[in-house]
């Protein structure tokens, strides 16, 4: 019987569903198959707002030792790790730890350089900012990835994915099917699986000819292509591919285009400290006029009224970047 000593390490504000996912699937391993041994503690990494949600934990007593892994977990990018916790989480790597992230626990990860030269999977919503920030880590948009000694899940029910992974390290892919089917898991993913659920799920539609629009459309953000151009690489008339856009979309091409090339600017202006006119040309937009019109009349504020407004609703986000015009 091999006993593993696991802990989790929790910052504020973390759903109970991240740690949930993960506590479940050892749970229910221990009690399929009684040899199997995890002994979970639940540590705070900082104290709680007294009107904040409150997880399982203690706050941590300043020292980390005797754990085989730690899982960081936090639902939101952590502003800094205090000296104290960042030493104790190094000298615990260095005593042979496996350490992991869970959602965007890797962030906390990677300020102390923890994961420089790892693949980590970073959640799509945070993957610009995170591919910035930290340069020396192989960001990537895997549902989780274990590379050598570091764990990491880009979040939601990756959570539970990677955890099944462990189990079938540990004891074998039959006690990882057994728990799988304990929790109605339709199937177990591979960590390499895209984030993004299939196109034609997220357009409502599995109309082929609207599918490879979108698809080259996504694929042509910087130079945006011509609904004649389009219409020709998908073999159909510009007035049929205008046909099917409005039937399943209830808009032109060139509308949804604008919108998508509209959405993923602004995702930029939240995630990078790019300049506005950096990520209008990233965009296709020909001029920071042009592109700054084009934003107010979608989103009803410029580009940078809604940068700043989500700069002061959320310090952390483009902190200590500034804007470089």
């Amino acid at each position: 019987m091999t006993s593993y000593r696991i802990g989790f390490l929790i910052w504020p504000e973390t759903r109970a569903m991240t740690l949930s996912l993960a506590e479940e699937a050892l749970r229910v391993a221990q009690r399929l198959h009684p040899e199997v041994v995890y002994e979970l503690s639940f540590l705070q990494a900082e104290t709680p707002a007294a009107d904040a949600w409150r997880l399982p934990g203690e706050p941590w007593s300043g020292r980390l030792e005797g754990l085989q892994r730690l899982f960081v977990v936090a639902d939101e990018p952590p502003l800094n790790v205090s000296a104290p916790l960042a030493a104790a989480l190094k000298q615990l790597v260095r005593s042979g730890c496996v350490i992991g992230g869970l959602s965007a626990g890797v962030y906390a990860l990677a300020q102390l350089g923890l994961l420089d030269g790892y693949r980590a999977a970073v959640h799509w919503r945070w993957h610009d900012d995170f591919a910035e920030r930290f340069p020396k880590v192989i960001a990537t948009s895997h549902l989780f990835d274990w590379d050598r000694d570091r764990l990491t899940a880009c979040g939601g029910l990756a959570v539970l994915d990677l955890l099944l992974a462990l189990l079938a390290r540990d004891h074998g892919a039959e006690l990882a099917g057994a728990v799988s089917e304990e929790l109605v898991v339709e199937r177990i993913r591979e960590g390499g699986e895209r984030q993004r659920i299939p196109l034609q799920n997220r357009l409502g539609s599995s109309h082929p000819k609207l599918t490879q629009a979108v698809l080259l459309m996504e694929a042509n953000i910087e130079e945006p292509l011509t609904t004649d151009e389009i219409a020709q690489h998908v073999c159909v008339s510009r007035r049929q591919l205008e046909r099917i856009f409005k039937q399943y979309l209830n808009r032109v091409p060139s509308q949804y285009y604008l919108e998508l090339r509209l959405n993923k600017a602004r995702q930029m202006l939240m995630q990078t400290s790019k300049s506005i006119i950096q990520i209008g040309l990233s965009c296709g937009f020909s001029s920071g006029p042009h592109f700054s019109s084009a934003y107010r009349n979608f989103f009803g504020a410029t580009p940078r009224e809604d940068r700043n407004q989500r700069r002061s609703a959320n310090p952390f986000e483009l902190s200590g970047s500034g804007e470089r015009e």
